[in-house]
């Protein structure tokens, strides 16, 4: 084989390869049952014996179905994740599942899923979502969605959804790539962290006087997940 064309075999493989890890592995038997009782450390949860396995394993009564309190925080919703901590039998499958509730004017507000995409759709009422890619281009991309609708978050870039209805509220189901697909909302993380992150760092960041950051980390910054 050339030279050149043995290149361009181990570079296509080396891609393929990365593709392949890039989210979460697949699994190698029919599931892997999460064993929380397990003080193994592995990346994901150690299997628990198929022997032992049943049927609430794969099952949580979640009551989907009903609303959620959105007036707990001040951004006005409300996420309902079920995740692989909820339910073990989603250990290594790859999904988790979310339901969103908005109070009127109230936003998820803008954050990132490190180790997932998400597909939304509408249930009830009226969302304005966006995404914007990555740097240089910052590109922001947005749309209104109606009931029925849906929209797609890409891996990692940071989005949002509004309730723009000022009187109706709005409910939403999202779908996620990742048994655990973690969340960082961006002003929880840069200005509610513990400790906090320097001021001076922040001021010169945003370009803005410190006494401006100083307000900011001293806001309540409230988790809107439960």
């Amino acid at each position: 084989m050339a030279p050149s064309s043995y290149f361009l075999l181990t570079t296509v493989l080396a891609l393929a390869t990365w593709q392949a890890i890039a989210s979460d592995p697949s699994p190698h038997q029919d599931f892997c049952v999460a064993d929380n009782s397990s003080r193994v450390l592995v990346n994901g949860f150690v299997c628990k014996d198929p022997k032992d396995v049943k049927a609430e394993d794969f099952f949580l009564a979640a009551k989907l179905d009903m609303p959620r309190d959105t007036k707990m925080n001040k951004v006005g919703s409300n996420v309902t994740l079920i995740n692989v901590m909820r339910i073990p039998g989603l250990n290594t499958l790859g999904i988790s599942l979310a339901r969103i509730d908005y109070a009127p004017l109230g936003e998820n507000p803008p954050h990132t899923h490190p180790r997932a995409t998400e597909i939304l759709t509408v249930l009830e009422g009226t969302l304005y979502v966006g995404f914007v890619t990555s740097n240089p281009e910052n590109k922001f991309l947005s749309k209104v969605l109606n009931k029925g609708d849906v929209f797609v978050f890409p891996e990692g870039l940071i989005h949002f959804q509004f309730n723009p209805n000022p009187y109706k509220p709005a409910v939403a189901v999202a779908a996620l790539s990742s048994q655990n697909p973690g969340a960082i909302t961006i002003a929880n993380a840069v200005f509610g962290s513990k400790p906090m992150i320097s001021d001076d760092v922040l001021a010169k960041a945003f370009q803005v006087d410190k006494k401006t950051v100083d307000w900011l980390q001293a806001q309540f910054w409230a988790d809107n997940h439960n």
